[in-house]
């Protein structure tokens, strides 16, 4: 029996990893890689160690997370997070670090999610478990399968309220509000402006993009009541 994997000579899954709590221990230990993304969807271990494309996925990240941090604390919602942010909901098997993740004060209040402390003399938090409000994810070429169908899945199972995803790769570009029905996600439907609506949010948002001076694609997250 094999006592480890290693991956590109990058990462080390050990061996006795065989369950969500298995891999939650390691993924909160100090031998946990620091760099790529590693989750675990539905008993699997999903290993992506290329690096995010500059444009298509860092800006259109940056911006995201930006415009609904600021929309967050304005009215104090909760917490907006982003990058190496880990969210495990046990009901759906799954551990993850989405690209950004909202968790709400009446999440935490009323126990839906638990924000985990790091251990030691320290007031901060190292995992959230249970359902967030919303998860966005932004597809690369490395994460199309797992952006647009494995994930979804896993977060409708999980009953995360609303997911987001976006795709910037290539014309025309993709930015989709879903909303959980059941066991399921539902795509919002857009006003005659294009705009979409947030249950979360209760407003209304578009991605609108146009091109730099120097041709790459930048963004901006309209929003109206």
């Amino acid at each position: 029996m094999a006592t480890s994997v290693i991956i590109e000579e990058q990462v080390e899954i050990p061996g006795d990893v065989r369950s969500l709590a298995d891999f939650r221990r390691w993924a909160l230990s100090d031998d946990f890689p620091d760099r790529g993304r590693i989750d675990f969807i539905a008993g699997n271990v999903e290993v992506d160690m290329s690096p995010e494309s500059i444009f298509s996925h860092g800006r259109l990240k940056v911006m995201l997370a930006s415009r609904l941090f600021a929309h967050v604390e304005r009215d104090d919602l909760g917490h907006l997070l982003s990058d190496r942010s880990r969210v495990s909901a046990p009901v759906a098997d799954l551990s993850v670090e989405p690209d950004i993740v909202f968790v709400s004060h009446e999440a935490v209040d009323s126990g839906r999610v638990r924000l985990v402390p790091k251990s030691g003399p320290t007031e901060d938090c190292i995992e959230i478990e249970g359902p967030p409000d919303l998860i966005v994810e932004i597809v690369s070429d490395s994460s199309v399968g797992k952006d647009t169908k494995r994930l979804p899945a896993a977060y409708a199972k999980a009953g995360v309220r609303e997911f987001w995803l976006a795709d910037a790769r290539r014309e025309p570009l993709v930015f989709q509000i879903h909303q959980l029905a059941g066991d399921r996600y539902v795509a919002a439907e857009p006003d005659a402006d294009g705009y979409q609506p947030s249950q979360v949010f209760g407003r209304r948002f578009r991605l609108e993009a146009e091109r730099d001076r120097r041709g790459f694609w930048k963004f901006d997250l309209v929003e109206r009541e």
